[in-house]
């Protein structure tokens, strides 16, 4: 029930970003939420998802998603939007965390403690940007990188519980 909380959230906040953001934004809130759904849907249902056509679709879908992530990071940047360009570039390095404690399960486990120094401080520096998007007056997208931080912590938590069956589903 949280996560489907959190799904409806932010699947709200990337419409209000749709109807009332720059493009980057919109670009940035829908591709995010794409590849949250898709990375939920690989780890919980992986082993229905991980065969013939479905797993070509997912790949395909995730490699736009992803496309869609840099093209508004790119977005930020010639817009000079340095807090957004600094929150994606933290997004998009948790997201190769994960990837790596996902699908190298076992060089995760060897450098397990490399990994949650690098997670920790990755957090660490998505948290200080919703209280500079608050300092700034900036309430929406305080409230929106609060939240994402939210669904990443919930997703990275479950992906951490059950990382080897996950991977090795998806390997397949």
């Amino acid at each position: 029930m949280f996560k489907a909380v959190l799904f409806a959230l932010l699947a709200a906040n990337a419409a209000s970003f749709a109807f009332a953001g720059s493009a980057s934004k919109a670009l940035d809130a829908c591709a995010w939420l794409l590849l949250l759904v898709l990375f939920e849907a690989e780890t919980r249902f992986a082993v229905p998802l991980a065969r013939g056509g479905r797993r070509l679709a997912l790949r395909a879908l995730r490699l736009a998603a992803a496309a869609g992530v840099i093209a508004a990071t790119v977005g930020y940047i010639f817009e000079n939007n340095a807090l957004d360009a600094a929150n994606s570039l933290l997004w998009i390095a948790m997201v190769v965390l994960l990837e790596v404690e996902v699908r190298r399960p076992h060089l995760a486990q060897r450098a397990q403690r490399t990994l949650s120094v690098i997670a920790l401080s990755l957090y660490a520096g998505l948290a200080l940007l919703v209280f500079m998007w608050a300092w700034r007056g900036d309430w929406f997208d305080a409230y929106d990188a609060l939240l994402w931080l939210f669904a990443f912590a919930t997703l990275e938590l479950g992906v951490r519980a059950k990382a080897p069956i996950a991977a090795d589903a998806m390997a397949r």
